[in-house]
Order: C-alpha cells, then sequence, then structure tokens
C-alpha cells in the first residue's frame, strides 16, 4: 500500500477512528468509577479540634457577605474565622465587619514585602494569628456546604493526613462560564494522579487552593506558606513542601462540601488561567506542546474531520472518498466527548445542559495553553507575576 491509494487511506482513518473511539468510549464509561473511587468517604467524626479558617481577601465585596455566611453557618462547634484584608478599596472590611459574629477576626493586612505573593503572604498572617490547631484555607469565592467541616476533618482524622484538599463544584452563571469552566477544571483534575497524591510513598502532590485543610503542626513543620512565598501556584507548591517532608496527603471529590465562583467573563477566565497554566506543568514546553496536540487531535480533529466528510466527501483523504459508513462514524466520534461532558456535569451536580459547548471549551482551553507558555508577565488584582513568581 501507498500514500494516495485508497486502501491506504482507509487504513489511516480506520485506524483514527478506531483509536479515538477507544479513548472517548473509555473516558465516559470512566466518569462514574472514578467519582465512586476518589468521592470523600462519609465517617464519623471523633472529636472535634478548634478549627481556624484563614480567608484572604482583596477586593472582593462583590462575594464576601456569602463566603462569610457559608462558613459561619457550617455545622462545627469549634469555630473561628480570620479575614486579613489585603489592601482591599473597595469596602471587603467593612462588609465582613457588618455581620458582628464574635467567631469572625479581621486583621488589616501588612504591606507586601519583597519577594512574596501577595495571597501566601496574607494566608501566612492569617495562620499566625490563628488559634486553631487545624487550620483551613480557603479563597474569598468559595461558599461552604453546611457540613463539609466536620466531613473533612473526620476524613483528615480517620486517615491520619497532615493535608487534606478538595475538588468542589463551580458556581456558573454567565454563558462563558458554563462552558469554559468545567474543560478547563476537568482538564487540571483529569491531569492529576489522585492515587499517586494520595499514596504516602510516591512524590506527586497537588492541591486545590479553594479548600486546603492542615494540621498546624504540620503546616509549621513544612514551613507553611514562607516555603512558597513566591509561587503564583502556592497551593500545589504547598502540598509539595509538605509530600517533601514525608507528611500523608488526602485529596478527594466533594461536590457537595463547597461552590465556588471563580470568574464573571471570558477576558477573566483567560485572564486567570494564564496566570498559572503553564506553571501547574513546571513550565515544561513538551508537556505543554503534548497537551495542545492532544486537544487538536482528540477533541478538534473529529470535528474538522465530520465538516469534510459531510461538504467535501471526495477530499477527505487522499483516494478516498467519504461513504456514508464513514461518516456515521465520525458522528459517532464526535457524540462520544458530548457523552462524556455530560456525565462530568451531572457528576459535578448540574444538569448537563452545556454538554454540548465541548468543542468551544476546547478551543479556549487550547488558547488559554497557548498564552500561558507565551505571556511571561502576568497580573492578578493589581499584582504583577514573572514566570510564575512574585515581582
Amino acid at each position: 500500500m501507498r500514500w494516495g491509494e485508497p486502501a491506504f487511506s482507509e487504513m489511516l482513518l480506520g485506524g483514527y477512528l478506531g483509536l479515538m473511539s477507544l479513548l472517548w468510549g473509555g473516558l465516559a464509561a470512566s466518569v462514574g468509577g472514578w467519582q465512586r473511587k476518589f468521592a470523600l468517604p462519609e465517617l464519623p467524626i471523633a472529636e472535634f479540634p478548634r478549627l481556624s479558617i484563614c480567608l484572604p481577601a482583596r477586593n472582593e465585596a462583590h462575594q464576601i457577605r456569602s463566603c462569610l455566611e457559608a462558613a459561619l453557618g457550617a455545622d462545627y462547634p469549634a469555630l473561628e474565622l480570620i479575614l486579613v484584608d489585603d489592601h482591599s478599596t473597595d469596602g471587603t472590611a467593612q462588609i465582613a465587619a457588618s455581620l458582628q459574629d464574635p467567631r469572625l477576626k479581621i486583621l488589616t493586612g501588612q504591606d507586601l514585602p519583597s519577594g512574596w505573593a501577595g495571597k501566601s503572604w496574607a494566608c501566612m498572617q492569617a495562620a499566625e494569628a490563628a488559634s486553631g490547631e487545624l487550620l483551613l484555607f480557603i479563597d474569598a469565592d468559595v461558599e461552604l456546604g453546611p457540613n463539609s467541616l466536620r466531613q473533612a476533618v473526620a476524613v483528615l482524622q480517620a486517615r491520619k493526613l497532615a493535608m487534606l484538599s478538595l475538588f468542589g463544584t463551580w458556581k456558573l452563571e454567565s454563558f462563558w462560564e458554563k462552558v469554559a469552566i468545567p474543560v478547563i477544571g476537568w482538564f487540571v483534575r483529569g491531569a492529576t494522579d489522585l492515587e499517586a497524591v494520595n499514596s504516602p510513598g510516591r512524590k506527586e502532590a497537588f492541591a486545590n487552593g479553594q479548600f486546603i485543610l492542615v494540621r498546624r503542626d504540620a503546616y509549621m513543620q513544612a514551613g507553611g506558606h514562607g516555603a512558597v512565598r513566591a509561587s503564583v501556584l502556592d497551593d500545589v507548591r504547598l502540598a509539595q513542601s509538605f509530600k517533601q517532608q514525608g507528611l500523608a496527603l488526602g485529596l478527594y471529590h466533594a461536590p457537595e462540601a463547597f461552590r465556588v465562583r471563580l470568574y464573571r467573563r471570558l477576558s477573566e477566565i483567560v485572564q486567570g488561567y494564564t496566570k498559572n497554566f503553564y506553571e501547574g506543568m513546571n513550565r515544561n514546553p513538551l508537556m505543554a506542546l503534548g497537551a495542545i496536540l492532544f486537544l487538536f487531535v482528540g477533541s478538534g480533529l473529529p470535528y474538522l474531520l465530520l465538516l469534510a466528510a459531510l461538504f467535501w466527501p471526495k477530499g477527505l483523504f487522499v483516494g478516498l472518498e467519504t461513504s456514508w459508513l464513514w461518516t456515521a462514524w465520525i458522528l459517532g466520534i464526535c457524540v462520544l466527548p458530548l457523552v462524556f461532558r455530560l456525565r462530568l456535569e451531572r457528576a459535578d451536580g448540574r444538569d448537563g445542559s452545556y454538554a454540548w459547548s465541548h468543542p468551544l471549551g476546547n478551543v479556549i482551553l487550547g488558547l488559554v495553553l497557548l498564552r500561558s507558555m507565551f505571556v511571561v508577565r502576568t497580573e492578578w488584582k493589581g499584582r504583577s507575576f514573572h514566570d510564575g513568581k512574585a515581582g
């Protein structure tokens, strides 16, 4: 067989479509098993050690009330909440103070030292002011579920963990949030080997900064946020510092534990993920290019082939005229990623009505990946990062 002969073209196209059938069929079928395997277990809580929620906040007036009300409304008896107002100019601290809850302590953030990222500096100040045996770091866009603290502490105790981090669910309201954030978020989750992270003997480490529960003594042993002071990817680097100290991590899927609204507009989605995506790949160009290639070959090419089969059937492959059987097979490949997305949406507690937008979400993901590789200096909330480091 030679290039241009129908038999050769049939072999190429059939091989590719067979590989895509296995890939997407396997991914769609595996969602339920993954969810069950890595779901946060429901365990009885043995005791209630004092827990300090550490909350850095910088210009969060639009969402700080809902965050604080959810945290203070959690079903956990020995609780305090330390909010560090990081030089907000929008009245964040005043809104927080209006809650008038004795468990809430509001600190005015100190000036940012050289070499520190703003979030890490605020987290460090909160940890130093906290009185809890356990520290929970959350973001100001997080709304905790009522039972999340009991359940998380119970697992931390039963599994003898030094750090417990959770993947929650996203609060999605605008069109672009619904299209892009699940694709990008699940890409990160899918690229994370949870089995390795949860294995004490493995070096792999990961944490989701929206929910990181730690034992205070372990946090101090690992150097706290001082060990990751300059990194834009402080959550993952903090988990790595724990693993380097031989401390046990736990990372679970828990959509009922909290919900988070990350970004509101497409520009925020692109800018927000640009600042840390390439850093999360350890600035490895081969890994990033491999991910982009996978997105094109695995997610984009089937839809391009379908368009070609429908509108240019004689030019789909050299020497091969597309029959209805080929077209039907390609169409089936295009449907499988939508089924995969539907199952992911439902795993997060959504109805899946935006599963149709999966190809568009992948285009945005690819653009974010490329942008993250080539944008050296990024800015977030008035602070700049160069190659993933503060400054």
